[in-house]
């Protein structure tokens, strides 16, 4: 299928790995031209040589820290007025919300609702003066089912939900449409840490904890970020324009309800 974005421009955030750079990848194969963002510049380098080998996309890199305000005005000096928007960061420390300080809540928030909010704010009405944005917010599955180690993700994440809920459905009229992907367990290092996380404080072997996971998982492994990534991709086409204000669980069916 043609997405019908060739030449558009997006801004990808934390793109050097993960789930990020599978987006990336997947709107690279389309034609799209990127700028990627990451903290580290060595490892996003790297992804943006590879796209760029592959691909024969433009892709610029930018290293930054999208929570901070000047890491946000270097990003958007370099690509300030993208049709697409990917909002992505690593999720903040699992554990015991006991131990939790102030200070963790407060990183949590700027990191997986602050700033992805302070980038919509700054590109979403150019958007909708020129006709065509799509944004996609990568949050987590745990929005939807909570995961009891991943307390301060549930919390920031589910702040950012509620803001797009209501800024979605003034957006969509001008072609520009707001959703979040929810992923489950995908093979990244966010998911290697949670499971260590979860080993550690079951006291059981992190094989254990592994195949437990995957057990209990309706389609019995766990997501690749290729399939991630070509869904993200989907969601920014030119076909995707009636889908908005969504969350969208890409979980192998781990969520029990039925809405």
């Amino acid at each position: 299928m043609d997405l019908e974005i060739k030449g558009r421009h997006a801004l990808v955030c934390a793109a050097s790995k993960g789930l990020g750079r599978a987006c990336a990848m997947a709107l690279a194969e389309d034609g799209v031209h990127l700028t990627l963002v990451a903290r580290g510049r060595e490892a996003l380098e790297d992804t943006a040589r590879m796209i760029r080998n592959l691909a024969g996309v433009t892709v610029e890199v930018v290293a930054a820290d999208v929570t901070t305000d000047e890491g946000r005005a270097r990003i958007l000096a370099a690509c300030p007025q993208p049709d697409i928007l990917i909002t992505n960061a690593g999720g903040p420390k699992p554990g015991n919300f006991r131990e939790w300080s102030r200070d963790d809540w407060l990183a949590a928030l700027d990191a997986n609702m602050l700033a992805p909010i302070a980038l919509i704010k700054a590109t979403v009405d150019g958007m909708m003066e020129r006709g065509f944005g799509r944004i996609v917010n990568i949050t987590s599955a745990a929005v939807k089912a909570p995961i009891d180690i991943l307390g301060l993700s549930n919390g920031a994440r589910s702040g950012l939900t509620g803001f797009v809920a209501g800024l979605a459905r003034s957006t969509v009229s001008r072609n520009v449409t707001i959703n979040n992907l929810l992923p489950g367990p995908f093979t990244t290092d966010r998911l290697e840490a949670t499971l260590r996380a979860d080993a550690a404080l079951s006291g059981r072997s992190y094989e254990e904890v592994v195949a437990q996971w995957k057990a209990r998982n309706p389609a019995g492994r766990f997501g690749v970020p290729e399939e991630f990534g070509r869904t993200c991709a989907f969601l920014c086409s030119a076909h995707a324009g009636y889908i908005n204000g969504q969350n969208l669980l890409l979980d192998g069916g781990a969520y029990p309800g039925t809405f």
